[in-house]
């Protein structure tokens, strides 16, 4: 009788437990499954150092469990910030990933393609790089005191609209970094390095040389706006390159010509001697 009255508790206890995980506990756990948040995702691959835009994030609805509380909930948290790790389609964005300079590590070096390079220039005087206030992203021109020998200060039309990529201490590092000690961020820049194509770095090298380049800010801004401006740069050159190339072409003419009018001068000498000895 003992033994069957244990067993009776047993089996009720057994009882009450279920029906408290099923009516209780098990709500709860879906309860807290089924919560969902709003969280960023990529919608391609990006590399490390590239800029982040609209076009490439996009806001998802997901199931809050286990989710981390540092992910991004909002495209505006990080939009036209740069990545610090290449990412891929479907990755979730955390602080650790994104960075408000594009400078960081020199990402900056390693999406070279062979079009363009990057060149540093030389700023001897606080004054000639706008008084330390660059950064990567910057849209600049290039001025040049005595161009050419000219005795004129002119922004040559290579180097109208040109990208910095990096504004350099004389320590090596990058003085425009955000996530640097304070001592770092006292540093004055003593370079300042450009993406070119070839024909505007045979420019800068000659300022170079010549020693004196002044730095003047055009634009600093969003990624599309920037590119409008490295675009409009784009357009003179090629606009350049085709002037130069009529050029050379009408030289090549003219000297043709000339060569055939001494030809032409030279055969008609020759007949009338000729004509001159049969008479």
């Amino acid at each position: 009788m003992k033994i069957f009255k244990n067993r009776m508790v047993l089996g009720i206890t057994c009882i009450v437990i279920s029906l408290i995980i099923c009516f209780a506990l098990t709500p709860l756990i879906n309860m807290g499954l089924s919560k969902k948040t709003t969280v960023v995702r990529m919608k391609q691959n990006v590399l490390e150092g590239e800029q982040l835009t609209r076009s490439m994030l996009e806001e998802v609805e997901v199931g809050n469990y286990n989710m981390p509380e540092n992910v991004f909930h909002s495209i505006n948290e990080v939009e036209n910030l740069y990545l610090t790790a290449n990412v891929c389609t479907g990755d979730y964005l955390f602080p650790a990933k994104v960075s408000a300079d594009a400078g960081l590590e020199n990402t900056y070096l390693y999406h070279l393609n062979g079009e363009k390079q990057a060149m540093s220039i030389t700023i001897d005087k606080f004054a000639q790089g706008l008084s330390g206030k660059l950064k990567s992203g910057d849209i600049v021109s290039v001025i040049a005191p005595d161009y050419q020998g000219s005795r004129e200060t002119v922004i040559p039309q290579e180097l109208r609209y040109v990208e910095v990529i990096a504004v350099t201490a004389n320590s090596g590092y990058d003085a425009n970094l955000e996530d640097g000690s304070e001592e770092d961020e006292k540093e004055l820049p003593s370079t300042v390095t450009l993406l070119v194509k070839p024909e505007q770095s045979e420019i800068l090298a000659e300022l170079e040389a010549e020693g004196v380049i002044h730095l003047s800010l055009v634009y600093r801004g969003t990624k599309e706006n920037t590119v409008k401006f490295i675009e409009a740069q784009d357009l003179i050159l090629e606009e350049l390159a085709a002037a130069r190339e009529a050029e050379l072409a009408a030289e090549e003419g003219a000297e043709a010509n000339t060569e055939e009018g001494v030809s032409g001068t030279n055969y008609n000498d020759d007949t009338e001697s000729e004509g001159d000895q049969d008479a």
